[in-house]
């Protein structure tokens, strides 16, 4: 269905509300709403789980000028009633007589239904209006639902030449202030934090967001440790801020069962901070879904340094991983370079 640039302007509105929400709706997706009617627009956003849907928000902000009006959503209204009751028929008896949609609903019980609704109701309906970044919002979201895992984020922060520490165990600071608030930014998002224990044992890492202070919602802390010895009282263990749980996978059908287990306890969105081990052994098993790499402007050098990926390397350059989509950005005195390893995130 054709859709104009005003549409594409209005969308593009709708998901930066969305995104004043980054990191609080887990296990419910980021939406964002705007209810336009003439020159006048009132804003939604779904800001917690349990509590009122991004469409509901505008058109409680809308009032009465949501009679007749358009509404421009980042996902598909919900047609049935979960923790809250369903949106498509919010809009219905507010009057709402177009609704442009950035993308389905990826739950395959529930896709495209609220777009028969609306339909079926005489309201005109447009999908897929930015429908690429509409996804990317919700990419841990899009693969939890489907797939009931949690969206794999492998961060590393590393030197020029591939470095993440000394052979001595010496890593802070390899990147700047910038790139450490950025990794706050991953943070908000994750439901969980995962590291080697090694990762534990020499730099005795809280994996809490501290950036802003008193944030409400800290991650699960997830230790990959065959040992399970930790060191002395480490902060995950002892500081009472978060849980922590150790895990010890020997094998990818361990690291599967692990992965289901924690989709079944809602954890969606899952980043891996390391060490070079656990990197490795989960790259190999084919378990990461997206990585973001800090590369700091240092060359370490040292045969002996740490490497930002250990484990055993493959025989031929062929075998190496490819990303897809990659992305460079510069952040403060460092870089950033992203890029996907599978296409779970991708709902369109």
């Amino acid at each position: 269905m054709k859709y104009s640039s005003d549409d594409v302007r209005w969308m593009r509105q709708a998901r930066r509300n969305a995104l004043r929400a980054w990191g609080l709706t887990s296990p419910n997706p980021l939406v964002g709403a705007v209810v336009v009617n003439g020159d006048t627009s009132w804003s939604g956003w779904h800001r917690r789980a349990g509590e009122a849907h991004a469409e509901i928000n505008a058109l409680q902000a809308a009032g009465n000028g949501a009679c007749g009006a358009s509404l421009f959503v980042t996902l598909e209204p919900c047609s049935t009633s979960g923790r809250t009751p369903p949106c498509t028929k919010a809009l219905i008896d507010a009057g709402i007589s177009r609704v442009v949609i950035g993308t389905l609903d990826p739950n395959p019980k529930h896709a495209g239904h609220g777009v028969e609704v609306l339909k079926s109701a005489g309201i005109e309906v447009v999908v897929g209006v930015d429908c690429d970044a509409c996804s990317r919002i919700n990419e841990a979201f899009n693969c939890w639902i489907r797939y009931k895992r949690p969206y794999v984020l492998l961060k590393m922060a590393m030197t020029l030449d591939g470095k993440i520490a000394t052979a001595s165990g010496d890593s802070q600071w390899i990147t700047g202030v910038a790139a450490r608030n950025r990794v706050q930014r991953y943070r908000r998002w994750a439901d969980a934090i995962m590291v080697g224990g090694a990762t534990v044992r020499h730099d005795d890492p809280s994996l809490l967001v501290r950036k802003p202070r008193n944030w409400s919602r800290q991650p699960l802390r997830i230790i990959a440790s065959h040992s399970g010895y930790l060191g002395k009282m480490p902060k995950v263990t002892c500081d009472g801020f978060a849980k922590t749980r150790i895990v010890s996978c020997r094998s990818k059908g361990d690291w599967i069962d692990e992965l289901q287990d924690l989709g079944r306890n809602e954890i969606s969105a899952l980043l891996v901070e390391g060490g070079g081990e656990l990197a490795a052994e989960l790259l190999r098993h084919g378990l990461v879904d997206k990585v973001a790499f800090f590369i700091s402007p240092k060359i370490l050098a040292g045969s002996n340094s740490r490497s930002v990926v250990g484990g055993l390397g493959p025989d031929k350059l062929s075998e190496a991983l490819p990303l897809t989509e990659t992305e460079m950005y510069r952040i403060g005195d460092d870089f950033l370079m992203t890029g996907y390893l599978t296409n779970v995130h991708r709902y369109c």
